[in-house]
């Protein structure tokens, strides 16, 4: 991978005056440069037309055109991870925090259909083994929590982020299996991969995801989770809480399928936790 921006930032000192200017234009707005002909380029820049032409070769492109696509490509992050923010003050950013925490708990709860919810519950109850997949940072995190939400209802649950593994596993699934599918983009090609294996063999699918995306797409179940960021890239992601929502739902409905049983489940894990531990008797379940 070749990393235009990076190289850029990284070789100013190394240029001549002349590809210094047509450096800066280039970083003061790399969507903008991806657009820009040779002769519009070098205006900006100040420089020749033939300079625009050394510049691309020096930075190992073969022509102008190559770099242009470079940059445009460079420039599919979004503004906002290419030019740096001012952060509001520290008393601003936490209330900031909070709102936009509440605001994604609101719009995504709004966002889940109680039938689904049910109907999906009902087939993690049926379901001879349950799977599931999450790769990345917050599907990782999540699919580790929903085993620990479900495990304690005595259900056969198992989590895997490994990408080959989950290949593996979904190969040996069959139609009383069910795969839960996290992922907050609903592209990530090693999910999808292993959930398209599942389904070849006959394997339900629910996911946790955005709607209209490739996961969602081959689900049976959705539970849609919808992804509102801002432009303030240091704040970690509110749609982790739309996740967490999602799955505290699902679990909580899987629960109430199968109440007493279950309520004897919760009930044998506190004492068990209780004879390890102590502490009050409105500690969670778990630590």
């Amino acid at each position: 991978m070749f990393d235009i921006v990076y190289e850029l930032r990284q070789r100013l000192h190394e240029f001549s005056p002349v590809e210094v200017r047509i450096a800066n234009t280039i970083l003061a707005d790399v969507d903008a440069a991806a657009q820009y002909g040779v002769t519009e380029l070098a205006e900006r820049a100040e420089v020749s037309a033939a300079a625009i032409s050394r510049f691309a070769k020096t930075l190992g492109c073969e022509h102008v055109r190559e770099l242009r696509a470079r940059l445009a490509s460079a420039s599919a992050v979004g503004k906002r991870f290419l030019e740096q923010q001012n952060a509001p003050p520290v008393s601003a950013l936490f209330a900031q925090i909070c709102d936009d925490i509440q605001a994604s708990l609101r719009h995504n709860l709004a966002n889940l259909q109680e039938e689904v919810v049910q109907q999906l519950a009902d087939a993690i109850c049926q379901a001879r083994r349950i799977h599931v997949f999450g790769i990345g940072g917050c599907s990782t995190v999540f699919s580790q929590e929903l085993q620990n939400r479900l495990m304690r209802f005595g259900l056969p649950i198992t989590a895997c982020s490994d990408a080959v593994v989950m290949k593996m596993t979904a190969a040996i699934l069959g139609p009383q299996d069910l795969v839960l599918a996290l992922s907050v983009s609903g592209i990530t090609p090693e999910v999808i991969s292993a959930v398209e294996i599942a389904r070849t063999y006959g394997a339900r699918v629910g996911a946790i995801t955005r709607a209209g995306t490739a996961l969602a797409e081959r689900s049976d179940w959705l539970l849609p989770i919808s992804i509102e960021e801002t432009d303030f890239v240091f704040k970690p992601s509110a749609s982790r809480y739309a996740m967490m929502l999602a799955i505290d739902v699902l679990a909580t409905t899987t629960a109430l399928n199968g109440a007493s049983e279950n309520h004897e489940h919760l009930r044998r894990i506190k004492l068990a936790l209780d004879r390890y531990r102590g502490g009050d008797p409105r500690l969670p379940l778990g630590d």
